[in-house]
């Protein structure tokens, strides 16, 4: 059952949409560079969770928003095993990188985001 509902919902969905589409974007420009692109995801993310924290009523510091990031974390260690696999490969990695940052960055953004409508509830 989600927590999150009518407008809500509509903000939610296009933080999260425009912060993994960026991130999916990093990912596909960095894929040669191993873990190059955590430098640039990481802050999309930590501003994603900012800005889903205000749609809830959440003020977050930068230091709050870290923590919420790293307590979901554990996926980012999948999507730096598939770039060390196969970020190197021309194109193949880069699609790979690509949907691989952008899929960790949505699931990210909704378990932040049910998390703090269940804070709100």
């Amino acid at each position: 059952m989600s927590y999150i509902q009518g407008e809500e919902w509509l903000k939610c969905h296009a933080i999260i949409h425009a912060a993994s589409a960026a991130a999916g974007a990093v990912g596909a420009g960095l894929a040669q560079l191993p873990c190059s692109d955590n430098l640039i995801i990481t802050p999309v993310q930590l501003s994603m969770t900012i800005a889903l924290g205000r749609v809830f009523g959440i003020s977050l510091t930068e230091c709050a928003a870290r923590s919420a990031v790293v307590s979901a974390a554990g996926s980012m260690v999948g999507r730096t095993a598939a770039q060390l696999a196969v970020g190197w490969i021309p194109i193949a990695g880069n699609i790979i990188n690509a949907c691989t940052a952008a899929t960790v960055t949505e699931g990210l953004g909704w378990l932040v985001a049910e998390d703090f409508a269940r804070q709100t509830a």
